[in-house]
């Protein structure tokens, strides 16, 4: 007859191949970290960090569908221009100052084509950093 004490289950965890993992890992990344390469990180130059950004320039599309604009830099006074105005004077603000940016702001009963039009017109002259003015209720 069988003893029963050979079915009782093992309460114990050999931990012993556990440890050789674990060396051999170790080994592997003692070996290995010599061989890394440090990356180089690029930080900004304080210079930099400090120059206020520019204001924007805001193209005002009216309920008429006529245009409008306004320089945030040189006060919040708008006056009337007409396409060609407002892509050569868009054109000589960015060629003073790159940073510059446009943003398009129209009246809620302006058709949605009217914007498309004046981006449209905007980026075929190669204007930069065109964005849409929203404004929150």
């Amino acid at each position: 007859m069988r003893s029963r004490s050979s079915h009782r289950p093992m309460s114990q965890i050999n931990v012993v191949p556990y440890i050789d993992v674990m060396l051999v890992l170790l080994v592997i990344f003692m070996v290995t970290a010599p061989m890394m390469n440090p990356g180089q990180i690029d930080l900004p130059s304080i210079g930099k960090a400090l120059t206020p950004p520019v204001a924007p320039l805001e193209v005002i599309i009216k309920k008429d569908s006529s245009l409008a604009l306004r320089d945030h830099a040189n006060g919040d006074a708008e006056h009337e221009v007409s396409s060609e105005e407002m892509i050569l004077s868009i054109k000589q603000k960015q060629a003073a100052n790159a940073e510059q940016a446009v943003v398009i702001s129209a009246d809620k009963s302006v058709r949605y084509e009217e914007v498309i039009k004046v981006m449209d017109a905007l980026q075929r002259q190669q204007v930069k950093k065109v964005g849409l003015l929203t404004q929150s209720k």
